[in-house]
């Protein structure tokens, strides 16, 4: 697939759910947004439909999103069909850590290859404010795990004038 301006599309970014379960101050509202009724989003089937349609158009890499997706329910067997897809060659997810203690494990045997990871503060008390609760300690083990676990892993952070600039060296 080529787009408007002739260049190649590769890549398909799949959303599987709007929950999450922090409140970032840059992301959403303290008391949340309104969520999408359950038959009004795409089910796992409709989902794999799209990702094995994009890989045959020559998609090569899913990066599986949310919301946070590990709190979707079921999400280790939809990765595992995902990376089942004959010509996919990189699947991909992000995540804000908090499960990934107990989930890193599972994800490696799913056939999930890489990990992005988001830590705004490594600071307990900023990333609490920041996350409006979040415990940096849990995404610390997470991240532990998925090393053990032995994922490639990218660490994202939204830089925040004044409140975790300082941190980003």
């Amino acid at each position: 697939m080529i787009d408007a301006h002739g260049r190649k599309i590769n890549y398909l970014r799949l959303s599987v759910t709007d929950r999450c379960n922090l409140r970032c101050r840059y992301c959403m509202p303290a008391d949340g947004i309104p969520l999408l009724p359950h038959g009004e989003i795409l089910t796992y089937e409709e989902m794999f439909l799209v990702a094995r349609t994009a890989v045959s158009l020559g998609i090569e890499k899913i990066r599986v999103t949310g919301g946070e997706p590990l709190i979707r329910k079921g999400i280790v067997g939809f990765l595992a069909r995902l990376a089942g897809i004959p010509g996919l060659r990189q699947l991909v997810l992000t995540t804000n850590g908090l499960l990934l203690e107990a989930m890193a494990e599972p994800l490696s045997r799913a056939g999930v290859q890489r990990l992005n990871i988001s830590i705004d503060s490594l600071v307990p008390e900023t990333f609490r404010a920041i996350t409006r609760g979040g415990e940096v300690s849990r995404v610390r083990s997470g991240i532990a795990a998925a090393e053990a676990a032995g994922f490639p892993i990218k660490l994202n952070m939204v830089v925040m004038r004044g409140i975790n600039d300082h941190e980003v060296v």
